[in-house]
């Protein structure tokens, strides 16, 4: 049964997103409307067989510009698909469901994994997983606040957190 129209949360065009079952706790996502299936940023993509299933390997590092909390991420792949990117360029992409966390709203999504070093976003959520429980403002960014990431400055020679 669709969850009734009323009960949608209001989302920004940018928010912070936990996928606690792999080990990230935030990631920035780009919520987009014209992007039918979700993302993720992905390397080191290693398909692999556990127990007569097919299975993939592959690391997410959340921050941009930064090796820090990178984790190593095992699902089962749930298809490939070829996707098509928004410069009409087609290439065949593993797909794992993974579970995310959005505006303390938890959503199944399929992800497509894909390495996003060159986009803005290490993430970014389609259409498919917002559906019937978002509504996406274009003119705000971050209803769900900002992540608590640590600050690591110099100061006189130690590091301050």
């Amino acid at each position: 049964m669709a969850e009734p129209s009323h009960s949608n949360t209001l989302a920004g065009w940018r928010e912070w997103v936990q996928l606690p079952e792999i080990g990230v706790p935030w990631i920035k996502a780009k919520l987009d409307t014209g992007a039918r299936t979700s993302a993720i940023h992905a390397y080191r993509i290693e398909p692999f067989e556990r127990d007569g299933t097919a299975w993939v390997r592959f690391r997410v590092r959340p921050w941009q510009e930064s090796t820090e909390d990178e984790v190593v991420v095992e699902c089962p792949i749930h298809d490939v698909r070829s996707i098509r990117s928004s410069s009409g360029h087609v290439q065949e992409r593993y797909v794992v469901k993974l579970r995310l966390e959005l505006l303390g709203r938890r959503v199944n999504a399929e992800v497509t994994l894909s390495n996003r070093d060159q986009m803005g976003f290490r993430m970014l959520i389609g259409r498919q997983a917002l559906r019937r429980r978002f509504v996406v403002d274009a003119g705000s960014s971050f209803l769900g606040g900002r992540a608590p990431r640590p600050i690591r400055r110099r100061n006189r020679g130690r590091a301050e957190e």
